[in-house]
């Protein structure tokens, strides 16, 4: 009789949990978003060689802004009409099996452009006066460059960096000094749509580090993750963390232990960077929490802090929990795992 009692309260409690209700997405489906794709890696490796000139003066003219962005900036090219002849042919070269491996990897963009499309309608419902672009120009530049950027023509995406965790280029000696296996695991097209959306909400809240203490930092990489969860609800957490599956559950079932370790060795007022980057920065885990805690733990405790501090203040607006101090959110979370 008490077992039959015990799977009758079971079931109760299963029911109870699918039938409570879940936080209701905005309707963004009336929000205008076009977006059109420029393939411009495609337009610089396709002209021919022997004429440099004339090709990069086609790009000029279908890339008016672009190619000065690419040039000088992404390629690091000499800005003199020679040096820019001999290093576009020197890239070209160096590159082209890796345009070759993007045009099989990315035969279209559809697929990504409607993803970011439908991003941007939520960051426009929650921030309707930020100007967001409306172009999006894939390039391919040095894989030691950067994936996604934000540009005055547009959002523009490195898709030399989104060829799978796999791809060789990735794990020659010089790539793996520049970028160790930690963040080449990231090197998925999946992440295409989360970096571009970060992209989007650093340009608009800009990064506040430098001088303040543990504790601020964490919550102010808590804010960043709580607004792109809210832009890209359908996306996984580990996406949008970089933690693996198994470090995001370890965080969840440790989180107590986690902020008792910031606790207990008086870290959360810390300003010395030697002693807190590791918390708040990328990196190939935390030692001091065992083997299996990622690098850049301080997103989670942030992340958590932040959460609670909005779920008692449902009527405040992510543009109100931006602006508000990370001092505020701190005291008046309570936040005791």
């Amino acid at each position: 009789m008490k077992y039959r009692l015990q799977i009758f309260l079971g079931i109760i409690i299963l029911m109870a949990i699918a039938c409570s209700p879940k936080k209701k997405l905005p309707d963004v489906s009336n929000i205008s978003m076009p977006l059109t794709v420029q393939r411009f890696e495609r337009d610089f490796f396709s002209f021919d060689t022997l004429h440099i000139a004339r090709g990069l003066d086609s790009l000029q003219k279908k890339y008016p802004v672009f190619i000065k962005d690419y040039l000088y900036n992404i390629l690091a090219a000499y800005p003199q009409p020679d040096s820019v002849v001999k290093d576009v042919l020197l890239f070209r070269r160096t590159y082209a099996a890796i345009d070759s491996a993007v045009q099989v990897q990315f035969p279209h963009f559809k697929n990504y452009t409607e993803q970011i499309a439908q991003g941007f309608r939520y960051f426009h419902y929650y921030f309707p006066k930020y100007n967001l672009p409306h172009q999006i120009i894939t390039f391919v530049g040095p894989i030691e460059g950067v994936g996604t950027a934000l540009t005055s023509s547009g959002l523009a995406i490195g898709l030399q960096a989104y060829l799978g965790h796999q791809f060789p280029a990735y794990h020659t000696q010089y790539i793996s000094e520049v970028y160790p296996d930690y963040e080449t695991r990231r090197f998925e097209p999946q992440y295409i749509v989360v970096n571009c959306m970060r992209s989007i909400i650093n340009d608009y809240y800009p990064e506040k580090k430098a001088g303040n203490p543990l504790i601020d930092q964490m919550i102010e990489l808590g804010k960043r993750l709580y607004v792109l969860d809210a832009c890209l609800p359908t996306v996984a957490d580990t996406l949008k963390t970089g933690y693996t599956n198994d470090q995001l559950k370890g965080c969840y079932d440790h989180e107590k232990n986690i902020w008792s370790f910031f606790i207990q060795n008086n870290l959360l007022y810390e300003t010395e960077p030697t002693q807190i980057a590791s918390y708040v920065n990328d990196g190939p885990g935390t030692p001091e929490l065992g083997p299996a805690a990622p690098g850049n733990i301080g997103l989670f405790t942030g992340w958590q802090i932040v959460k609670l501090w909005m779920k008692n203040h449902q009527d405040v607006t992510l543009d109100q929990l931006l602006n508000t101090p990370a001092k505020q959110i701190f005291e008046e979370a309570k936040y005791h795992p």
